[in-house]
This record gives structure tokens, sequence and C-alpha cells, in this order.
């Protein structure tokens, strides 16, 4: 029963896995772009974007049997097959990718183009100047966002109620839900501050901030407790070192030199990667991990495709990557195109020389601190513009420019991202601060998104999931259930942490929190799924594990004394959902609850709760 309703509330969209980039862009480059792409759109048809793949319905998102452009190339009659008869035709393992890829509803990466890019961010760091306050809202954030809101027609978003605010705020800082305590206490003050001193709270606690931040660079920089390499010695974990540099809040730029050119050995995990076991491919090999690593993490830039040619979505090139991996390598490499030796070698090299660029002739650790303090340099705003942007999208949903991964795609509004970039740059790079900066504008404090096919990208904060990590961390939380000890070797065995309960991050990763996206980090992760598949839904109903906590947390409650039956639901609802019940769900839980709810009751009760979307999203 379980399972079904879980299928019901979420289904799953169950998209095939189709690789645009190396996949589909190929083929339509080869086969289509001569006569639809660039300056040419015969028959009025252009691929050069997703908007005119689409038009007069040549492409049916999700529906291959309605998307003329398939039954065209699949054409038996070479009079009529596209394309024409002079040219080579698709292959049928290219028509049935093809297919694939219009029945997984055709993703294509933001700001890509078959014709001339219209957008080429800029590198520099600019203030740009403020609009006008609008009835009151003086935070620079609101200024930019009031005056976008007003260019688009857009209504400005009324504020969050309170309850839903200290969850967001709680849950987006320190990755814990409120206590039952301190959600009385938030809603019963009636301070007009009190917003603004619950933000500061949780970012001064740094052992909260950095518990619950782990996750999130543990992600973006490779690094975990176990998985590809850490047995043998093929990898080497960072977690000490980044642990006590984000309860020391070290600046960021600090850390970004310190992890491009390390001060120690024992901190060259990130830029050593993964030695992979056996034969790998040239774009496996460690010196170009390091160039996708730094590109992707640190400029928003996807090397990956140029690792093993020229790039197909933007501008980069093979040399591109094999110069920054030159660097690493600390002598110019031998440049492999799809494994195949070009007889060509690239010398160490940054990628944005009008700033810089390497000496050729000093030694490898010279080099490294040359390309460190090319990226954190003043004047490189996609350094700045990267970090800020994967900051806003923590908080508000979405980035301003998406994906996190294309800084290439125009963003949404330029001012904000160059405000947020100006800003952090001038308060010394200073991670909480920017957090805090975000967190306390009326923009970030306001009523969530109404969910819906609206492409409009900002009318407010959007809803997001709960991590794997902040889902297990709830759990823990309300059934009083963690684990006694932690994996992760904090700085002192984390004696630090004093009484404080075990938190998802400091763990191993299980099949329940994979399930729920926490990545093997094989591959650097800058955003997780926000949909609940199917599959997801199924481990949510059917796992052992979460069952049992579930059920001892039931026996916590069965075993105290409640004033009340109406006491022990508002402590069910305020635990879980940090608000009080409605009325109608107050008659409901009395009605099944019963006069002495029993264990197995109350494990229903909890599960019915933390399986609402009101449990499993941040508003």
């Amino acid at each position: 029963m379980r399972a079904l309703v879980f299928l019901l509330l979420f289904p799953s969209s169950a998209w095939a896995d189709v690789d645009f980039a190396h996949q589909v862009v190929p083929l339509l480059k080869k086969h289509c772009f001569e006569c639809h792409g660039g300056d040419k759109s015969k028959g009025g048809f252009s691929i050069n974007s997703r908007d005119s793949f689409l038009s007069d319905d040549m492409a049916v998102p999700g529906s291959p049997e309605d998307s003329e452009f398939l039954t065209l190339i699949a054409d038996p009659d070479p009079e009529f097959r596209m394309p024409p008869e002079k040219h080579e035709p698709v292959p049928e393992v290219g028509q049935r990718l093809l297919e694939q890829w219009v029945a997984a509803g055709m993703p294509w990466e933001d700001g890509f183009t078959f014709g001339k890019p219209a957008y080429d961010p800029p590198l520099e760091v600019q203030e740009p100047p403020l609009p006008p306050a609008h009835q009151g809202r003086e935070h620079p954030i609101d200024r930019l966002l009031d005056a976008w809101l007003t260019d688009h027609q857009l209504p400005v978003p009324p504020p969050a109620e309170d309850a839903a605010f200290l969850r967001r705020a709680t849950l987006d800082l320190t990755g814990l839900l409120p206590t039952v305590e301190e959600t009385r206490a938030f809603l019963d003050d009636p301070s007009p501050d009190k917003r603004d001193r619950l933000i500061d709270r949780l970012l001064t606690d740094d052992i909260g901030y950095a518990d619950h931040w782990l996750s999130f660079w543990n992600d973006l920089l490779r690094n975990d407790y176990e998985g590809t390499g850490y047995i043998d010695g093929g990898r080497r974990q960072i977690t000490a070192w980044l642990y006590a540099s984000l309860a020391a809040n070290k600046p960021y730029d600090q850390l970004a030199r310190e992890l491009i050119a390390p001060p120690s050995d024992d901190l060259r995990g990130f830029i050593d990667g993964i030695r992979w076991r056996g034969e790998v491919s040239a774009a496996q090999s460690q010196p170009i991990q390091f160039s996708q690593s730094l590109s992707q993490s640190f400029l928003g830039i996807n090397m990956k495709c140029a690792s093993c040619h020229d790039s197909f979505v933007d501008r980069w090139k093979l040399n591109d990557a094999y110069g920054l991996a030159a660097i690493y390598a600390g002598k110019p490499l031998e440049m492999y195109r799809c494994d195949q030796p070009t007889g060509k070698s690239a010398a160490p090299r940054w990628l944005f020389p009008e700033i810089g660029d390497i000496d050729p002739a000093a030694d490898p650790a010279t080099q490294l601190d040359q390309l460190a303090r090319l990226v954190t340099h003043p004047d490189n705003g996609r350094f700045t513009k990267t970090l800020v942007n994967r900051l806003w999208a923590q908080l508000m949903g979405r980035g301003i420019s998406h994906p996190l991964d294309a800084m290439k795609t125009e963003p949404w509004s330029a001012e904000l991202l160059d405000h947020l970039a100006w800003h952090f740059r001038e308060n010394g790079y200073n991670l909480r601060e920017t957090l805090a900066y975000i967190a306390h504008s009326a923009a970030y404090q306001s009523a969530a998104a109404p969910a819906g096919p609206d492409a409009t990208p900002y009318r407010g904060p959007q809803a997001k999931r709960l991590t794997a990590e902040s889902f297990t961390d709830a759990i823990w939380q309300i059934t009083q259930s963690g684990p006694s000890s932690i994996d992760a070797p904090l700085p002192h065995g984390g004696a630090d942490r004093g009484s404080r309960p075990v938190r998802a991050s400091l763990v191993k990763s299980n099949p329940l929190m994979r399930s729920l996206g926490r990545p093997n980090r094989d591959q650097i992760v800058t955003s997780r799924p926000e949909e609940l598949t199917a599959l997801e839904a199924l481990d949510l109903s059917n796992d052992r594990t979460l069952a049992e906590w579930l059920e001892s947390g039931a026996h916590h409650l069965a075993s105290q004394t409640w004033p009340s039956l109406d006491a022990l639901i508002d402590h069910l609802f305020l635990s879980t959902l940090n608000r009080e019940p409605t009325a109608p769900e107050r008659s409901l839980f009395r009605e099944q609850l019963g006069d002495e709810p029993s264990p197995a009751v109350l494990t229903d009760a909890l599960w019915a709760l933390c399986m609402t979307p009101d449990f499993l999203l941040i508003p």
C-alpha cells in the first residue's frame, strides 16, 4: 500500500540516459547541420536551439511517433529521406539514439546553440549601480530583484510565514530541523528582528555549520570516506583539513589556493584525484582529471568534452584542457584526441591570459602556486561568480546562471550575479558572510514560488528537496536513533564536538542515502537531483533501516507521559513539520491514534508525517 501511494504521489519521469553533448550533438552536426544549422534553415527548419527545433512540430518531446524529423530520417525512399540523397544517411543506430533522445524529452544543455553563441561571459567583476528601493526594501539584493520583477511585469513575492521561514533557514544553514522548543520560541517571539537574529545565530555555530556544509564541499571536491581508490592508496581524502577550514570560516580564496597548491603532501587529495587501476583512457589520467576538476569546481567550466576533442558545447579546445593538465604534470604533455595521439604537445598554460599566465620554465611547485594565484586573482570573475552562483542555488533553489557548471550560460540577472560576486570579493571571500547576506534579504525570506510549468527563472525561492543527509539527520533527530560514532577523520578525533549528536555528513553512505541522492563522489557533483523518482519512493517506503528508526522513535514516544492526546499530536507535528496541526489534521490524528496509542500506531503516524511533501521539501 505504501509503495502504491508513493507511485501515485511521485511519478517518475524515468528518462532514458542520453548524453546530449557526446551522442546527440555529434550526430546532428554530422547529418543535419549543413542544411539546418548556423545561418541555414532550409525549409524553414533550424536546429540551432531547442526552441527552433520544436517549431512546426518537427519534434515533439516525449513523443517520437509524432516527431516529423524522425520520420524523415528513417524514410526508406532516398528521394524523401533526410538528409538528401547526396549526403550520408543517419545510420540505424543513430536513428534509435535520436528516438531515445526525443522519448527522454529532448534534454538540451542550457545555453548551447549550433549557431554562434549569443553570450560571452565577461571575466571581470563589476559593481553594478543599484536601483531605487521599492516599498522600503533597502537590501541591495532586493533592490536589484524588485527592478528585475518590475521589468518582467511580475509581482514581488509576499513574505514567508514564520514557521516556513524557520524551517527553511535552519535546514539551509545547518541542515537540521528546528527543535520543538526552538519552534515554539520562534513562533511566540513578537520581535521584528527575530529572523535576522536567527540567521546570525545559525551561522555563528561553527560545528553546526561545518557539519552541514561538509556535504556540499565533499560533493564539489570529490572527497569521501570510502570508495574507489581509498583502499589501495590510489586516492586520499582531505576531510580533516576541509572540516577545520569550514569550522574556522577560512576565506574561500585561501581555501582554493591550498587545494590547488597544497602546502603539505597530505592535502593533495583534490589535485591528485583517483589513480585508476588498470588501463584507462587518456581523458582519465591524473593530469587530465586535475584539469577537469579544477575547471568544474572553481570556474564553472565543463572541461570533460575538451579532454577528448575540441568541445561541442562551448569554446574550450583540446589544448586548453591539456594546458591545464601540463601544470599538474610539471611538463609539456602529449595530446590525445579520442584516445589517439595527435603528435602534438601542450605546454603549461592558463585559460585566461589577460590576467596572467604560467612561467613554462618554472619548477612544478612554482607553476602550481602561480596557477593558484591566477584562479583566485581579484580580476577573475569566473572564480567569484561560480561560487556565489552555487551558494545562491543552495539557498534559493536555482542558480542565476543555470546549470551550475555552465557559467557560459547567460544569467537571468547579470546585475545580481555581478553584485554578489563583487560583495563576496570585497568582504574577503567570506563564505558565511555571503550566506548571511543572501539570507538577510527579503527575497530569501519570501514565500516559496508556486510550483508549475512556468519557465520564469525567478519568482521567489523555490522549494528544495531535503538532501539525503538532512533527511537522515531529521529522522535521527525525531526518533533519537542516530549512531554513536563517526567515520570522518575529524581534527582531534572530533573531540571538540562535545555531546553533539552524530551527523549523517560524518558517516559513510548507506543504501538509503545513496537512493536519496548522496553521490559516490568518484566524480564531482555540483547539484543533486530535485525530483523524487519512483525508485526512491519505493526505497523510502520499504527500507528496513528507516523502518527500524521510526519504530525506535515510536517506542520512545510511547514510553513518555503526555498531558493529553492533543499534546502528543502537537509534538508530532512540531517535531516533523515545524508547525501545529490544522483542525482537520488534528481530528484525523485523534481518530487514528486513539486514547492510548501503541508503538505500532505511532510508527505509522511518524511514517505518514515523514513521507509527506511538507516533510520532504524545504519550503
